[in-house]
């Protein structure tokens, strides 16, 4: 399985070339992601191949619609993932999962299922901080339990962003 990992980190790392920012998000969502699925379940090559290309479509979203808007994201990704993840040879009903949930990561409630939940909650983990005041612990409170859509995530949430 970390043969999967490891294919699926190079190929990103290289489409992203030096942007270290958007290479050590994937990296912490990947890694966030492991750890969810140990408590919620899912399907390790789907989990992983979302994880470490849900934004593989932001360079061609900026290019396109000069925004890194989430929206643009799930349109640009799918046909990018869907490339890198032929040429790894991954199978194509796996394919079509891992781009479904690509092309919708910032939308929840469109895919119900394990695997689309344990990414959405795997870069919510990275992105809390970056997308609201941390500083309102009654306020983060309720974010966290309105955003994450597992048990889990609810968990690791407050363990993170309640420390100290």
């Amino acid at each position: 399985m970390d043969n999967i990992k490891e294919s699926l980190l190079r190929a990103m790392e290289g489409y992203f070339g030096g942007d270290e920012r958007r290479i050590n998000h994937a990296r912490r969502v990947t890694d966030y992601a492991e750890g969810l699925m140990a408590t919620e379940g899912g399907d390790y090559p789907i989990v992983i191949g979302a994880a470490v290309l849900h934004d593989i479509g932001i360079h061609e979203a900026e290019r396109k619609y000069h925004s890194s808007g989430g929206k643009f994201q799930e349109k640009e990704g799918p046909p990018i993932a869907r490339r890198i993840l032929t040429g790894l040879g991954f199978e194509r009903g796996h394919i079509e999962e891992i781009c479904a949930i690509i092309g919708h990561h910032h939308s929840p409630g469109k895919i119900n299922t394990v695997n689309f939940k344990v990414l959405y909650d795997a870069d919510w983990l990275v992105n809390l901080g970056d997308e609201f005041d941390i500083r309102d612990k009654n306020k983060l409170a309720s974010i966290i339990d309105t955003v994450f859509l597992t048990a889990s995530g609810r968990t690791l949430a407050r363990e993170i962003y309640f420390k100290g």
